[in-house]
């Protein structure tokens, strides 16, 4: 995938603090369509959830970042 297409962003697990949380790789359009309707959406590992956060806050997702180098996209 064009890294034009593509966007870290954060996920949120349910527990507490910060361990938890990782910037994701998906699409642009996604994220948007996330912030105005409030949809969930999948990250490239599979991760589905509402983005809320700032993701340059968090490191990126250890099996995003495998699965992109691996030549893996967003579907």
């Amino acid at each position: 995938m064009a890294d034009s297409e593509t966007l870290l962003e954060e996920r949120t697990s349910h527990g507490d603090g910060d361990a938890d949380r990782f910037a994701h790789y998906c699409k642009k359009a996604d994220i948007t369509r996330a912030y105005v309707t409030g949809e969930a959406i999948v990250a490239l590992c599979g991760k589905r959830w509402v983005p809320s956060r700032d993701p340059s806050r968090y490191p990126v997702c250890p099996e995003c970042k495998s699965l992109k180098a691996a030549g893996y996209t967003i579907p």
